[in-house]
């Protein structure tokens, strides 16, 4: 992708719809007169004056307890420099985000238009009333070193700059995995940092807690190597300076055992990496170019251990396996700081849980089955679900130990549960599923290709190399809306126009011929439909030229499904087809079928869509949770439908009698495990409520998922077919650049389980 198309495509992804990342959502019921009257005038005098009277009531009426402050004065952003309080608004959003994504941590990001240290503490300090916590980002040093120590010190509740704590919680847990890989002792080690800004002497400050010496360690800056007899040196640098006769990276690098590099790009040469000790350690985590290249550094040393800052190499070292999951352990006890404690409490649970198996979700995500403990294999994905429920706890116990915990925990097994309802721990499902979908990608054609949003989603799908696309339609349109819109990253995608191949489509004619003379198909009725690239593309996919079929942008579904169910057909272990939405929701995934194919199944044909939804479901690595829906629960209401639907509740526990389903039920009980077990204890899903709804008809399933996601804060992603014989997935009329995304994505998983 040039330089040019990434520009617009950021540009047009922060000024697309609502500016920016973020919005702020009320919590609570705002719809009559009474609930503004509680909201503000004249009811919320009442929380006032209870918070007057004893200050710590604010975390019991207000936000403050779930929100953090993401501040910065831009002096220091990215690789990006002093670049001004507004232009660092962006990247303050997107660490909110992130911090909502995998934390459930609300946040209010302030720029700060102030580059004098004291002013912009005092600035600081003044909103301590508004915030549980405060993560200052993109501060230059030395000056940041200054800002955290004395906020930390004025202020009562948690301050961390992560820029210079977070690199160094994950580096330093890397770096222990890495010498229990190698063998080698953290007092014995010879360490190299190159680098002397925030980040690097917070690394080094944290691998001396945990055992380094001091003398043992060279750090460099853009001058070479820090001596002390050097003038002018910050206190920061000061107190790494040696005395030892080295000038240059490539003295210093001589017979080290540890490089890490926070720095530049290309600065460490092959040739230097060669003199380094046996068995060498290199964390190279400049961003996006470290170092050293990863591949030029794995082919010049087959004994060393390599990290990067970079997603796509292994051992990836990045900040969000730390900051999201440490502020959520130290809010959830009123943490009046983030101790020393409370980061190698992080650190332990990184190194713990890189040791232990990694769940299958994971692995497939990562499209390796056998990840493990190992020099590839050092800390745990930025995906594993398991972070929350790890480090946050261990943060929480090391901010109780330590004495400065407001709010102990008591009941350690409810809070794991509460950790997994704030984020709703399944909510990065579409995340795993596209990181899978790359480790793999398979060919997928496209029936619309002469259609802009297609074009688009193709565009950020080879980018991220997630297909390899394969285009239907009219080349010359093809290539001028290329050209239009500048996706010259796709101009080498092959275009195929079914008009043109005269000799294929003849080919492709007498194969469905013969597949449906026996079903009032004539061969030149076979001819004319091999024009249409809905045939077209099914026969493809049929015949092994292609993986996977995407369609149905600009056709409506029955006309987009046809052709697949007459080329491709069901699968030989299935009776009929369904269509499956996934609603991504604030409460995790949903998962509703029929609501696409099957009009009014009856009770067998109710049976067969929910053991096909079932293990459509598993394939996500998720156990389902059947609700069998109707307008009765259990029997309190009789009629066609609720016969039915009990009929078929029972013909699938004969057929799967492990899975956890029951019904008939209402759609609110189903997803109240409350009422349930209040009113129905014995409903088998009673304890966790259903994740999996299975709608009596098309009609109730169509409606409620429309619903859902016109009226709710969901997104829907489907429809999923369910039961081909080959991966065929069509389209929403209408989806959006990212729902056609998600569909292929998911069509290249599908083809990936089928070969």
């Amino acid at each position: 992708m040039s330089t040019e198309s990434k520009k617009l495509a950021a540009l047009k992804y922060h000024s697309k719809g609502k500016p920016g990342k973020i919005e702020v959502v009320p919590t609570k019921m705002l719809s009559s007169q009474r609930d503004l009257a509680l909201a503000y005038s004249p009811g919320v005098a009442e929380p006032c004056l209870e918070i007057a009277d004893n200050k710590s009531d604010v975390y019991k009426y207000t936000a403050k307890g779930n929100l953090v402050g993401v501040i910065s004065n831009g002096t220091a952003v990215l690789g990006l420099g002093d670049i001004g309080p507004e232009a660092s608004k962006p990247v303050m959003e997107g660490k909110g985000v992130l911090f909502k994504k995998f934390a459930g941590i609300d946040v209010f990001d302030i720029e700060i238009d102030e580059k004098d240290p004291d002013s912009f503490i005092k600035t600081v300090k003044s909103l301590e009333p508004t915030f549980g916590g405060v993560n200052l980002e993109d501060i230059k040093a030395p000056e940041s070193f200054k800002i955290e120590q004395e906020l930390r010190e004025k202020m009562n509740i948690p301050v961390m700059h992560d820029d210079q704590h977070g690199t160094a919680i994950i580096s330093a847990a890397a770096l222990l995995s890495a010498l229990e890989v190698n063998g080698k002792k953290i007092e014995e080690i010879q360490v190299v940092v190159n680098g002397a800004g925030a980040a690097a002497v917070s690394c080094t400050l944290l691998y001396i807690a945990l055992g380094a010496k001091k003398e043992n360690i060279v750090m460099l800056d853009s001058k070479g190597v820090i001596h002390k007899d050097r003038e002018n040196l910050t206190p920061s640098k000061a107190q790494f300076a040696t005395d030892k006769d080295l000038s240059t990276i490539e003295d210093a690098v001589k017979d080290a055992d540890v490089f890490l590099g926070l720095s530049t790009g290309d600065v460490l040469s092959a040739e230097a990496l060669k003199t380094m000790a046996k068995d060498p350690i290199v964390f190279a985590l400049a961003n996006p170019n470290p170092e050293i290249d990863y591949n030029l550094a794995i082919s010049t040393r087959d004994d060393i251990i390599m990290a990067t800052g970079r997603s796509d190499n292994p051992n990836q070292v990045n900040n969000v396996l730390g900051f999201p999951f440490i502020f959520r352990g130290a809010l959830d006890v009123r943490a009046t700081e983030i101790n020393e404690e409370m980061k190698l409490a992080t650190v332990k649970a990184l190194t713990d849980l890189a040791k232990e198996p990694v769940p299958d979700m994971v692995s497939k995500a990562y499209g390796n089955k056998n990840l493990s403990f190992g020099k590839d294999y050092l800390i745990p994905k930025p995906l594993d679900p398991r972070l929350i429920t790890r480090i946050s706890p261990a943060v929480a116990k090391a901010a109780m130990d330590s004495g400065v915990a407001q709010l102990p925990i008591v009941d350690w097994v409810n809070y794991e549960y509460e950790l997994q309802q704030r984020v709703g721990i399944d909510q990065r499902l579409m995340s795993r599923v596209i990181e899978r979908a790359k480790k793999a990608p398979k060919r997928v054609v496209f029936a619309e290709a002469d259609n802009i949003k297609i074009l688009q989603a193709v565009h950020v799908l080879k980018e991220e190399n997630i297909c390899t696309p394969i285009l239907l339609g009219n080349p010359e349109k093809i290539k001028a809306l290329i050209e239009e819109y500048n996706l010259e990253i796709i101009a080498d995608c092959e275009i195929i126009e079914p008009l043109f191949e005269r000799e294929k489509r003849e080919l492709f004619a007498q194969k469905l011929y013969a597949k449906r003379q026996r079903k009032g198909l004539n061969l030149d009725d076979a001819r004319k439909k091999m024009i249409n690239r809905n045939y077209f593309g099914s026969m493809m996919v049929e015949v092994g030229e292609a993986d996977a079929l995407i369609s149905g942008l600009t056709r409506d579904y029955p006309s987009t499904i046809r052709p697949a169910l007459e080329v491709i057909g069901r699968s030989e272990d299935t009776n009929l087809v369904a269509g499956m939405y996934i609603m991504l929701t604030d409460r995790g995934p949903y998962f509703f079928a029929d609501t696409t194919v099957n009009i009014d199944p009856n009770a067998e044909q109710l049976a067969d869509i929910t053991c096909l939804t079932a293990e459509s479901v598993k394939f996500f690595d998720i156990e389902p949770r059947v609700a069998m829906l109707s307008y009765s629960n259990f029997g309190s209401s009789q009629g066609s439908d609720t016969n039915k639907v009990k009929q078929a509740t029972q013909l699938v526990r004969e057929r799967m009698p492990s899975l956890k389903i029951d019904g008939e039920m209402q759609a609110n009980v189903a997803l109240n495990p409350d009422l349930q077990k209040e009113l129905y204890p014995f409903s088998e899903i009673a304890e966790e409520g259903a994740n999996t709804l299975v709608f009596p008809n098309l009609s109730s399933g169509n409606i409620a998922y429309k619903l859902i996601t016109e009226l709710g804060n969901s997104e829907a992603i489907g429809p999923i077919l369910m039961g081909m014989r080959k991966p065929v997935h069509i389209l929403q009329l209408g989806s959006s650049v990212r729902e056609i995304i998600n569909m292929v994505a998911l069509a290249v998983v599908d083809a990936q389980e089928n070969h």
